[in-house]
């Protein structure tokens, strides 16, 4: 059903949000090849980092598309295979976040405080392993049971969203869906509240850690470390509010103006957010600026 039938107002909404998947789309692209291509990046931080806009590249790829093409369309339709797909990514590419969300204040707190063990802790080998660790503990727990527990749908169906959302899509079932609210619950406590809580513990350990070390370094123990609450506190704050608060009653108008932000705003906010805070990705982008500014006054002279 999308967020009106007024076409004018669906053309506004159209370029508002083509130009937030444009955005989204090249502060994501930038942030992944400043990474790669700069040798004094290539540390566990920014390798989680990458991963990080890999996967909001990825989810706002699974929404914008489809809900660009639905704001131009007279008759926005989705087929139930289709509708079950975004579903699924929907959940494993936010369950996945959540837990690399959580990887990364593990890497901040053995980075801050073990930083002789760091190098031995956070080797390549470990890091590729919590990584793939991370993304089938994210099938195995957050769409698995999904799966396992199908929702028999009612005809004729309208998703109120502009998305195939979970909530959204259980206001369709024909019979009681109390397996199902378990298994939301239930996914909803394992990828936003044990994060968050595991994240809390992180950051308290580095606060209480940061606080022993004389004024000077401590300002550049906490620089490395705002980036990441700023982006905790807009994907989980969101999140919660979503699944825990009072707006958990299924899905209303309400709820899907909630997921604009996680699902929309957060992937394009946050290659901001860290570009802004972090001295090493801005240092880093303005040599690529430079070096490609180079190289093309080169060319020319040629």
């Amino acid at each position: 059903m999308g967020f009106s039938r007024d076409i004018k107002t669906n053309i506004v909404l159209f370029l508002v949000f083509l130009l937030v998947y444009v955005i989204t789309f090249v502060g994501n692209g930038i942030i992944i090849c400043v990474i790669i291509y700069s040798p004094q990046l290539h540390v566990p931080m920014y390798f989680f980092l990458c991963i990080l806009s890999f996967l909001d590249l990825s989810y706002s790829s699974t929404v914008l598309p489809k809900l660009l093409s639905d704001l131009l369309s007279t008759a926005p339709t989705i087929s139930i295979g289709a509708c079950a797909m975004q579903l699924c990514f929907i959940i494993l590419l936010g369950g996945t976040e959540c837990l690399l969300l959580a990887l990364m204040a593990y890497d901040r707190y053995l980075a801050i405080c073990r930083p002789l063990h760091y190098p031995v802790l956070m080797r390549w080998r470990t890091c590729y392993w919590l990584t793939a660790i991370m993304w089938l503990i994210a099938f195995t727990l957050f769409v698995l049971p999904s799966i396992l527990v199908p929702v028999p749908i009612c005809y004729p169906n309208r998703v109120n969203h502009f998305m195939c959302e979970v909530l959204a899509v259980l206001k369709l079932a024909c019979e009681k869906i109390y397996t199902s609210e378990l298994v939301i619950f239930y996914t909803s406590f394992m990828s936003l509240l044990l994060p968050f809580l595991f994240i809390l513990i992180s950051y308290t350990c580095i606060l209480a850690s940061v606080l022993k070390i004389r004024t000077t370094g401590r300002s550049k123990a906490f620089s490395t470390c705002t980036s990441h609450i700023s982006v905790v506190v807009l994907f989980f704050g969101t999140g919660m509010t979503m699944y825990f608060g009072p707006s958990s009653q299924y899905s209303s108008n309400h709820e899907k103006y909630i997921s604009v932000f996680y699902v929309i705003l957060t992937p394009m906010l946050n290659p901001i957010i860290y570009s802004l805070n972090n001295k090493d990705v801005k240092g880093t982008f303005r040599k690529v600026v430079v070096k490609i500014t180079a190289l093309k006054s080169a060319s020319t002279m040629e």
